[in-house]
């Protein structure tokens, strides 16, 4: 199946809303707090017209090696307990920024630098925020 396939079916099938007590939500949180990321905060954009997910979760790492090992943590740990795959992933190149897109859920892991460059939750500042 390809990616826009697989795309389609899941925004078909996300009639079920995704909320913060979903598996994959749960999961990803946890995968971040095994790997020692640092202020996590998930950003609700339901409610938002133009957001391209339900939630965003962001959090920092101190370091490249932490960068990656956060990253490598969500993927394997949703895989393993929820069984999916990241639609895309973006940034183990650059080292500063990497996307994990589940569709319904994106995951920022940032440096911090990077995160207060960007300044994500001020671009959203419309979104509630809960801490983790």
């Amino acid at each position: 199946m390809n990616n826009l396939t697989v795309l389609a079916n899941r925004k078909k099938n996300s009639q079920t809303r995704l909320t913060r007590n979903s598996r994959i939500f749960k999961t990803i949180i946890h995968a971040i707090q095994e790997k020692k990321g640092e202020k996590i905060v998930s950003l609700d954009l339901r409610k938002i017209p133009e957001a391209v997910a339900d939630f965003f979760i962001i959090c920092e790492a101190t370091n490249n090696t932490q960068l990656k090992a956060v990253a490598d943590s969500v993927e394997f740990e949703v895989k393993k307990n929820c069984g999916e795959l990241p639609y895309k992933h973006e940034g183990r190149q650059g080292e500063q920024w990497i996307l994990i897109d589940y569709v319904n859920v994106v995951v920022h892991v940032m440096l911090t630098e990077t995160r207060k460059f960007y300044s994500l939750e001020e671009m959203w500042n419309d979104a509630p925020v809960m801490e983790h």
